[in-house]
């Protein structure tokens, strides 16, 4: 293995422990929001329960106030009633005096109830008060230990940092700045090849292409997604002597609202996908970069479908599987996802394999002549 593909797998482990540092620090903020919230929760509790005490003791006072209010009543009538002249008058302030009774027993049932209820609020209440201690307690120390894991990982972080910058200077230039750039857009920027395809996409390999990796005198790059290709012998499947096994491939309808193809050049580009889709009577176009996903260019509109719109786009290319809808192309914006253009590119080394299985071998030039 060539000293620079060891120092690359070496950074990209340093590249892989930095970023799941930096995603560990920024989740701080997050960690102690989900802590602080937990707490909020005990304290509406505690709030709640205080507040339900506080009202009920408005309520007594309102009713207690009501009592001596009608009590009043109840003398003002009784010293009227020794004034009155008729019978009539007596009875209607006798009446008077009775409903205020009953008003004054009603209120005095109420007060009685809350009286039975405020044990069970006074209980509530201390309970929340209780809980409430107890957990800040463990809250802030949950905070505690959130703080000095960070601190931890700000640490790690520094170091690992100089290890990327000493791993980096054993690496040319233009490799470095290549695997960056892939790892920018892949996640990785290395991959190790084993049983004759590239593990990180999963694409097979060309058989020359395989022996060159193996031999470890230069280094090569996988042409479907990029990453700069090792061989480790140490984890070599044993390989089999029958045909590699590819899945059987599946055709897209001929009829679909959406294609999807493969060019080897289009335009001023090399390698692109073309997205010819159909929607409300006009055809669309999207070109695509095959190795990073980017859109190229401007999405092209035409009347028609797709098929009459675009024919000259459509004839030498390869057909691809592919459906999805507008609003995810739309929301894909200038770049496709990792996964569908991995998923592409799978699909276009299935196609490419099924069009060398059919072809025809060559006849030899004397068997043509007899």
């Amino acid at each position: 293995m060539l000293p620079e593909i060891e120092n690359l797998l070496k950074l990209q482990d340093a590249d892989k422990e930095i970023r799941r540092l930096q995603d560990e620090v920024a989740e701080l903020p997050k960690r102690v929001a989900v802590i602080e919230q937990k707490l909020a929760g005990t304290k509406a509790q505690l709030e709640k329960a205080q507040a339900s005490v506080k009202a009920d003791e408005a309520a007594r006072r309102k009713y207690e106030t009501n009592i001596n209010d009608l009590r009043t009543k109840i003398s003002k009538y009784r010293d009227q009633s020794l004034d009155v002249k008729t019978n009539e008058q007596y009875k209607a302030l006798l009446h008077e005096i009775q409903f205020a009774e009953k008003e004054i027993a009603g209120n005095e049932d109420k007060i009685l109830e809350l009286m039975v209820n405020a044990d069970a609020r006074d209980k509530e209440v201390k309970a929340a008060q209780v809980e409430l201690k107890e957990e800040t307690a463990e809250i802030e120390k949950e905070k505690e230990q959130a703080r000095e894991r960070t601190a931890e990982d700000e640490k790690q972080l520094t170091e690992w940092r100089g290890k990327r910058d000493q791993l980096r200077s054993g690496v040319r230039e233009d490799l470095l700045r290549h695997y960056e750039r892939v790892s920018k857009f892949r996640g990785s920027g290395i991959s190790e090849v084993r049983d004759h395809k590239c593990l990180a996409c999963q694409v097979i390999l060309r058989p020359q292409t395989y022996n060159e990796i193996r031999s470890g005198k230069e280094t090569i790059v996988c042409d479907s997604c990029q990453r700069i290709l090792y061989f480790n012998p140490k984890e070599e499947l044993v390989e089999k002597k029958d045909t590699i096994h590819r899945p059987k491939r599946h055709h897209p309808k001929i009829d679909a609202p959406q294609a999807w193809y493969y060019r080897p050049e289009f335009a001023a580009y090399e390698e692109v996908f073309l997205c010819l889709t159909n929607a409300r009577g006009q055809a669309s176009r999207r070109v695509y970069d095959v190795h990073t996903g980017r859109l190229l260019g401007d999405i092209l509109s035409r009347e028609g479908d797709f098929r009459q719109a675009f024919p000259e786009d459509i004839t030498g290319s390869t057909r691809l599987n592919g459906n999805w809808s507008e609003e995810e192309l739309d929301n894909f914006g200038s770049e496709l996802p990792m996964v569908i253009l991995d998923s592409l590119n799978a699909d276009l080394d299935l196609a490419r394999y099924e069009a060398q299985s059919h072809a025809k071998p060559a006849v030899p030039a004397e068997q043509a002549a007899s």
